[in-house]
């Protein structure tokens, strides 16, 4: 006669894992407290560096070890994890942002399918850490997981990574390939939205395609991060660099941005004056354009239709 195993003993895996992400817990958050615990005027560069040391050593356990079938739990923590890090004004300005994409790492491999990843990837990565390698690899790891339809409004992320490869690879190729995708994804969708963006895109790529040192569509791409900047540091850099490229910016009346191309130019993605059924004329504009001008961002889910202007002190 065999002998079952005890029942009361069943409860020792479970127990194993709330141990293990209960002390991973503990471990993760230590430089976060330690952070609110302190103030800008009491640290050294010395104790910076040695937060930076933790939290690195933080994300290779992230990524060492398993989900135990929580991968969506996983991500949603290391994206906390980022806005903390993220969010420590005084203690990047000191340092850098430079492990903004080692973050993405982790939480778009757990959640491949977490569509403000990509574009919370794009910004903190390829603006403030000055890496848009990594942001463009980390995409590329990802996309053979996806499709047009998951997740939703996926085309999204090829349009990001167009960005990064026209403004900061200067790859204007890669960037003609990732916008017809962008369109090709978009068709699939029959809402305003959808097709709006998949007209765009592909207007955007014919035009590189044709001119692939388009000194326009770095303009329209400058205000694709106009238009979703994470804050006025970005808004202000944008705005710079498309005055650079020969661009206007004009504030109109209602605190809208108003982005006019140099003339010497033909308007390429959101021209109102040239394509009848732009998004502009749709309502579902990338930017407030005229019958001389075009602007162009890039209205993510929630984002207005022109570009809010930078609150005033």
């Amino acid at each position: 006669m065999s002998l079952a195993q005890p029942k009361q003993l069943n409860w020792l895996p479970g127990a194993a894992i709330a141990l293990l992400g209960l002390g991973s817990a503990i471990l993760l958050q230590r430089p976060q407290l330690a952070a609110l615990t302190r103030s800008s005027t009491d640290v050294t560069s010395e104790m910076l560096e040695q937060e930076l040391v933790q939290i690195e050593r933080n994300l290779a356990l992230m990524k060492q070890v398993p989900s135990l079938g929580f991968r969506n739990l996983a991500s949603d923590w290391a994206f906390l994890q980022f806005l903390q890090y993220f969010g420590d004004d005084d203690g990047r300005q000191r340092t850098s942002y430079g492990l903004s994409p080692d973050f993405f790492e982790i939480v778009l491999d757990r959640d491949p399918y977490f569509l403000d990843g990509y574009f919370f990837l794009s910004g903190s990565s390829s603006l403030y850490a000055g890496k848009p390698e990594r942001t463009v690899e980390i995409i590329e790891q990802n996309l053979p997981r996806l499709n047009p339809s998951l997740p939703d409004k996926a085309y999204y992320i090829w349009r990001y990574k167009a960005v990064d490869e026209l403004l900061f690879l200067g790859d204007s190729a890669a960037a003609q390939v990732s916008f017809q995708n962008a369109a090709d994804w978009a068709k699939t969708y029959d809402d305003p939205e959808g097709q709006s963006i998949a007209r765009s895109s592909a207007r955007t790529a014919e035009y590189l395609k044709d001119n692939p040192a388009s000194t326009s569509a770095q303009i329209n791409a400058w205000g694709m991060l106009l238009s979703n900047a994470l804050d006025d540091g970005v808004r202000e850099v944008a705005i710079q660099r498309m005055q650079a490229l020969g661009a206007v910016i004009d504030l109109t009346p209602d605190g809208q941005f108003r982005i006019t191309l140099p003339p010497e130019e033909p308007p390429a993605e959101g021209d109102s004056s040239k394509t009848p059924d732009s998004p502009a004329q749709e309502g579902q504009s990338e930017a407030a354009s005229d019958a001389s001008s075009a602007a162009a961002s890039t209205p993510e889910p929630g984002v207005a239709e022109e570009t809010p202007s930078p609150p005033t002190e």
